[in-house]
């Protein structure tokens, strides 16, 4: 997952270089719409990730720009991960990620409510929930 490797000009290709395994997007999704940005938090997912592969993703996403490691501002012994411009700019890719399996699966109420509110007006769901990102990750403005 390190940065310099491409294998091809294809913009799938490219992006598949970042986020083709199944864990990365996921992490994105818990920063997102969970509000996780600890290793303890990711730790705690229902999908239950291995220490040594999250470790792995995470050091992926910060060498290709999509999230940034900082002091934990409440113990030394944390670790903050925060989105980046780059990181905050997928969430319309990860709302149509949702579109889709909204079509396809069977998905929890909570989930199925809140893609009904993001369908309503797609847009205005979009610039909010940006505004909200880059509110809580306020310290990089870098597109890297």
């Amino acid at each position: 997952m390190k940065k310099n490797k491409i294998r091809s000009e294809c913009p799938i290709s490219c992006v598949l270089d970042i986020f083709g395994d199944k864990w990365s997007l996921l992490i994105i999704r818990d920063m997102i719409f969970f509000n996780k940005n600890t290793y303890g938090d990711f730790l705690k997912s229902e999908e239950k990730i291995a220490t040594n592969i999250l470790a792995s993703r995470l050091q992926g996403l910060e060498e290709n720009g999509i999230i940034k490691k900082l002091d934990h501002p409440d113990s030394k012994a944390k670790v903050l991960y925060i989105l980046t411009q780059k990181g905050i700019d997928l969430l319309p890719v990860l709302l149509e990620i949702h579109f889709w399996a909204d079509k396809y699966f069977s998905l929890p109420t909570e989930i199925k409510a809140k893609i009904k509110e993001a369908k309503k007006d797609k847009s205005e769901f979009i610039k909010s929930m940006t505004k909200d990102l880059k509110d809580r990750f306020p310290t990089e403005q870098s597109s890297c």
